[in-house]
């Protein structure tokens, strides 16, 4: 049996360890919260349709141009 002053709950680093996490959680759930409350605004100078002057639909490919008949 262990001594009462090696006990895993006796020493400070573990309880150290417990309270970073502890606060971890709570500020990433904070952040979802909050994230979840404030909605952004789309911004006005990107256009919806494409995405790094990208389009977002494929264009119609072109006519391809009347060839000539060849003769023999």
């Amino acid at each position: 049996m262990q001594k009462n002053d090696q006990r895993w709950y006796r020493q400070p680093v573990a309880w150290l360890g417990v309270a970073i996490l502890a606060g971890s959680l709570a500020a990433c759930i904070h952040l979802i919260v909050f994230a979840l409350a404030h909605e952004d605004p789309p911004l006005p100078s990107v256009d919806q349709g494409a995405s790094f002057r990208i389009p977002a639909t494929r264009q119609p490919a072109p006519a391809p141009a009347s060839q000539p008949a060849a003769t023999p």
